[in-house]
């Protein structure tokens, strides 16, 4: 109450709100203006603005008569940026720089607050005001004068070519065709900082005419600041209390949702992540974390989460590399998206980064220099590779960031075998991306690899050996006691069918396995392959699932060539390890399929295999030199077919016009180019 007496109230003044301008009024907040430029002059200055952008642009008048103007460097800016020449194009008409623009940018987004008051003969009007911008200079003008630099420098390097020599010019043009765009991909793009500058280009400028201070037009649209009606029923917005006209005036600060910082997918807690599905928990926790042992991520899941269901869903977004989980390259870099550091695209990293994964499957330490050079990836990439996996140690190298599992490698060794048929796959691609020689292949000794992890003794791998035949043949005796009722009589004659087939009794030449037995004196991914599940009992199986192994291997012979028709012995192997992966964990097939039972199969099959003539400098491993094909599939062009295979017989390159020369004479019939197509395909 003190401090009222000590205030009084002087005057009151009646507050109007004027609606005439309401979603029409901007405040435009101009730099400050140099001596030379004049913002009421009329004859000189144009405006154009689009809406619903809120974007201005203004071009005004500078005194070039001024003295503070310097002339020399106006004639020099008119000059870089027109040229020469003067045309309609000209920026500077008068060959001196005799204007500037100027280009706003929002201020505040949210104006709701703000309002332009007028006060006159005791009353005060307000008008909401719309926008407020604030205009900066433009200097599109030597982005203008860059490109004449440039074309200027064209010209003089094109020299006096003449128009006879661009015509001879040909160059290729590649036409390719842009896939169906998925629903998640348009969102990627609308997204976009790409896809949103170019619709505010779209939108066309609104031109305006402008009006000076003093100008008539000026004086009427200022009336519209005055509100129109002054008696009590046209402003019911004011008859309030003082709290609500209060609580009006300065409302409460709201903050806009799209003002909100969007939280990046880390920024999760515990509880908020364990809302979602099982699988997104684990992409989430994988994604981020980048390498974890098994019981780790089973610890942040929470208790009571199933194992099985843990473990099925892992392998979606992880491999296993030295018994941890490692996340898979696809789900750290999507499809459509590139490096921020060189712009490459997300397949190529993602095949760089899966060549490191696969060294660390073959030992404890990577050289930096030797990934860049086989992947030929900038250094900022695959530095990126090392850190998610792995620490660098000075004059060592880069060395796994964990120890290696050994317990969840002895508590699982089915998903171990199926993870290592799924890095011989991935092995074969990169074998084929990167043309890795044997140094790659075969990995290095180092007086770090005696470190405790990586040495298993001979007791262990005993023990471990005898636990898994007992397991692998308590499944097949059972198999066998199944089926010894319904094989017993036709067993005999189910042998004579295949009686080139045998288990693992091939030692002249057993399944490729070279590139994987350098780790861990053995391991890969921590299975010794000598003790894998391919032995069942002394490398002998039941003899009612033997010839269930021959049906299930010709069966897969028969419709892998019935889509290929033609396979070189490395592609075939690759093929069946990816088979192999797919497959349910112990599957007969697991009990060891050998090189040479593999090709017999594929003659049985009726196969024929051609000795293509390769020249001898060819690069190709002897796998890749083995070619077999399908000599006869039941269908029309089974006699071209076999034409064109003993054609490829006597030469490994021939034209296409001998191919269909030689057709035609060995079938009787002209064919036509779709034909001849289709037998090459």
């Amino acid at each position: 109450m003190a401090n009222e007496e000590d205030d009084p109230i002087i005057q009151e003044i009646d507050v109007f709100l004027a609606r005439s301008l309401l979603e029409k009024l901007y405040l435009f907040q101009y730099p400050i203006r140099p001596a030379s430029m004049t913002y009421d002059d009329v004859t000189h200055l144009s405006a154009k603005i689009k809406p619903k952008q809120q974007k201005v642009e203004l071009e005004m008048a500078i005194d070039t008569l001024n003295p503070n103007y310097c002339r020399s460097k106006g004639e020099q800016i008119a000059l870089n940026v027109d040229g020469t020449c003067t045309d309609e194009t000209s920026t500077y008409s008068s060959k001196l720089m005799d204007k500037q623009t100027f280009c706003s940018s929002q201020a505040a987004s949210n104006v709701s607050r703000y309002a332009a008051a007028v006060y006159k003969k005791g009353e005060l009007h307000l008008t909401p005001l719309h926008g407020i911008l604030q205009l900066r200079p433009s200097f599109t003008y030597l982005d203008k004068a860059d490109a004449k630099h440039r074309e200027r420098e064209a010209a003089n390097e094109g020299g006096d070519s003449s128009q006879d020599e661009a015509e001879d010019d040909v160059k290729q043009i590649t036409v390719r065709f842009s896939r169906p765009e998925t629903e998640q991909a348009r969102q990627r793009r609308v997204q976009s900082y790409e896809f949103l500058q170019k619709r505010q280009a779209e939108e066309h400028w609104v031109h305006l005419h402008y009006y000076g201070l003093k100008d008539s037009r000026s004086e009427h649209e200022r009336q519209y600041l005055f509100s129109q009606g002054h008696g009590l029923a046209e402003n019911t917005e004011l008859i309030k209390s003082p709290s609500e006209y209060l609580m009006m005036l300065m409302p409460p600060s709201v903050e806009e949702e799209n003002d909100k910082p969007v939280a990046p997918s880390n920024v999760l807690s515990m509880a908020q992540l364990r809302t979602l599905p099982l699988a997104d928990q684990i992409k989430i926790l994988m994604k981020n974390v980048k390498v974890m042992p098994f019981a780790n991520l089973m610890s942040l899941l929470g208790s009571g989460t199933d194992s099985t269901a843990v473990l099925r869903c892992v392998q979606q977004v992880a491999l296993l590399v030295q018994g941890n989980w490692v996340v898979k390259s696809d789900v750290l870099y999507p499809k459509d998206t590139s490096s921020p550091h060189s712009g490459v695209p997300a397949e190529v990293l993602c095949r760089g980064r899966d060549f490191v994964m696969w060294k660390f499957t073959q030992d404890r330490w990577v050289v930096r220099k030797e990934v860049a050079a086989v992947t030929k990836l900038c250094p900022e990439d695959v530095k990126d590779f090392l850190e998610h996996m792995s620490v660098a140690r000075i004059n060592k190298g880069w060395e796994f960031m964990l120890p290696y599992d050994e317990d969840f490698v002895k508590k699982h060794p089915d998903i171990v075998q199926r993870q290592h048929m799924l890095w011989m796959g991935i092995q074969a691609k990169l074998e084929k991306v990167y043309n890795l020689l044997k140094e790659h292949l075969t990995p290095k000794k180092q007086e770090a690899q005696s470190a405790h992890p990586l040495l298993v003794s001979g007791e262990q791998r005993v023990n471990m050996a005898k636990a898994k035949v007992k397991q692998n043949y308590g499944q097949l005796e059972k198999e066998f006691q199944r089926q010894k009722a319904e094989t017993k009589s036709n067993d005999t004659s189910a042998k004579t069918d295949v009686p080139n087939i045998r288990i693992k009794e091939e030692p002249e030449e057993p399944m490729d396995t070279s590139a994987y037995e350098g780790m861990n004196n053995g391991l890969v991914n921590g299975l010794h392959t000598a003790e894998g599940p391919t032995d069942p009992v002394n490398g002998h199986l039941p003899a009612g699932c033997m010839d269930k192994v021959a049906q299930e291997l010709k069966a897969f012979v028969s419709s892998t060539f019935k889509k290929q028709f033609v396979l070189t012995l490395s592609e075939l192997k690759r093929l069946f390890n990816l088979h192999l992966a797919s497959l349910p964990p112990g599957h007969m097939l697991f009990s060891g399929i050998s090189d040479k039972m593999l090709q017999d199969m594929v003659l049985d099959t009726g196969c024929k295999q051609i000795l293509v003539p390769f020249p001898p400098q060819t690069a190709a491993s002897p796998d890749e030199l083995k070619v077999y094909a399908l000599w006869e599939a039941g269908d029309t062009y089974d006699q071209h077919r076999q034409v064109l295979l003993e054609i490829f017989s006597r030469n490994y390159r021939v034209r296409r016009n001998v191919i269909q020369n030689q057709l035609s004479q060995e079938c009787g019939e002209d064919l036509n180019k779709q034909e001849v197509d289709r037998v090459l395909k």
